[in-house]
């Protein structure tokens, strides 16, 4: 039935107004829009030299990344999983992606494992390299990004996407590798769930980033609650993109989590206690906010506990402060952001409770890449409340300062990653092997203490 007005005049059906939501259901949606702010419009400027400008600017974070590992360099030394797992598994099983690894899938490791298998053998460590240095980059533009809903300056929004590149903890299990590079995309995800992207490029960068993060890490879940408050603040379908990501990433894991069972090589097993996943918080985690260095000689100085209470003072009397004094948009966003990064760390520390055990050393801490979110949930907040401060300027060059501490004193040091030695001469002991093997294969250890066949038709000089 066509609908009229008062007059008598009958309206097209296409224009008829559609149905007016509950006013409940208004209010809610209302409550909400404070956590996914639109993004102002583009200005007028040279979009060619934007783009050039970006693209030198995540060259440039690539460099600053890869130079960060002391000792044995990133492009020499393929670490941990990476030689293990990931590579050793695409030779022998080409293109073999959805297999369980540690109870869940992790597509970006594999497919960087197989894009290096594609390669010369000794070129494998710096494709790792490159790769892990390239997600963090492209993470870091991302975030830069992202966060334009939030923070008006353009300055301290690449002050926060820098804050991912000079990571204090990241040269010791994240940064320039394939098997840990998931870390940063789940970092990104955080961003690009509270982001409202106005053109298309923007929406697939988000769906891709979720898709990455959720596909590789089954820590993803975490941000249920996000993605559910997202579904009722935005009910246009074009508003998620990032939805979608997150929830095709999740239907990659299902089946292949659902394998590891069948198995019985599912992740789940003995769970840290409430007390130790909140101690892993304050003393991984806070302890670190200012840098490793820094933590370590305030951990001379007053012992771990002193020093732990030390940081986590100072971190609850600036946030507190915001908390306090800031506009309804600072208030939201700090509160999203430290129950973000809490929840991933305690739960993090809950599933893998051997990291709750382990004493830091002077160059290695276990479960070190669990505080990269919730460390830059904690720098992003900073940002958000000093872009509205009365002061911004000041408080911005202040925070700079701050920051810089950690970031200078943390930019390159040697850690446990030494161990792995040189890939070179790894890798030319495999193809000399080969040489000599009458069976056309080689044996090779694998992660959980196997071994595994190689194919020496696999494995390229």
């Amino acid at each position: 039935m066509e609908a009229g007005l008062t007059d008598g005049t009958v309206l097209p059906r296409a224009w008829q107004p559609g149905p007016v939501p509950e006013p409940n259901v208004s209010k809610v949606r209302a409550a909400l829009g404070v956590l996914f702010p639109q993004a102002p419009g583009a200005g007028p400027g040279h979009r060619v030299r934007y783009l050039a400008l970006q693209a030198v600017a995540g060259c440039a974070a690539l460099v600053v990344l890869l130079l960060r590992i002391g000792g044995v360099p990133a492009w020499d030394s393929v670490y941990a999983e990476d030689q293990g797992e990931f590579l050793v598994d695409a030779v022998a099983h080409p293109w073999r992606l959805l297999v369980p690894f540690a109870g869940y899938e992790q597509l970006m490791p594999r497919l960087l494992g197989q894009l290096a298998a594609e390669l010369p053998l000794p070129d494998a460590a710096v494709a790792f390299a490159l790769a892990g240095a390239g997600v963090a980059a492209l993470c870091a533009l991302f975030i830069y990004h992202a966060m334009d809903g939030w923070i008006r300056s353009a300055w301290l929004r690449a002050l926060v996407g820098a804050s991912l590149i000079l990571l204090p903890l990241a040269p010791m299990e994240i940064a320039d590798n394939g098997v840990n590079s998931p870390w940063y995309a789940l970092a990104a995800l955080f961003f690009g769930l509270l982001w409202r992207p106005r053109g298309w490029a923007g929406m697939t960068a988000a769906a891709l980033v979720a898709f990455a993060a959720a596909s590789s890490e089954i820590l993803a879940l975490i941000y249920a609650p996000l993605v559910l408050l997202r579904l009722v603040a935005l009910p246009r379908w074009r508003e998620h993109a990032v939805t979608a990501g997150w929830l095709a990433g999740l239907l990659v894991q299902a089946p292949v989590v659902a394998e590891s069972y069948a198995q019985h090589t599912q992740r789940l097993g003995k769970l840290a206690t409430p007390g130790q996943a909140l101690a892993f918080y304050v003393h991984n985690v806070a302890l670190r906010a200012f840098g490793w260095r820094v933590s370590l000689h305030l951990t001379r100085v007053a012992g771990l506990n002193g020093a732990t209470v030390v940081v986590c003072a100072i971190l609850v009397a600036g946030f507190g402060w915001s908390l306090v004094t800031g506009s309804r948009a600072v208030r939201v966003f700090t509160a999203v952001a430290l129950i973000m990064g809490f929840a991933e760390a305690v739960f993090a520390a809950t599933v893998v409770p051997y990291v709750v055990h382990q004493y830091p050393l002077f160059d290695f801490e276990g479960g070190s890449r669990y505080s990269a979110m919730p460390i830059m949930a904690m720098t992003a907040a900073a940002a958000v409340a000093v872009d509205r401060a009365p002061r911004a300027f000041a408080a911005a060059a202040a925070l700079a300062c701050l920051l810089a501490i950690g970031w200078v004193t943390d930019y390159r040091y040697v850690t446990e990653r030494m161990a792995w030695g040189r890939w070179g001469p790894e890798a030319n002991h495999m193809l000399a092997l080969c040489k000599r093997s009458t069976s056309g294969q080689v044996t090779r250890w694998t992660w959980g203490g196997g071994t595994i066949e190689l194919p020496c038709s696999r494995l390229h000089s």
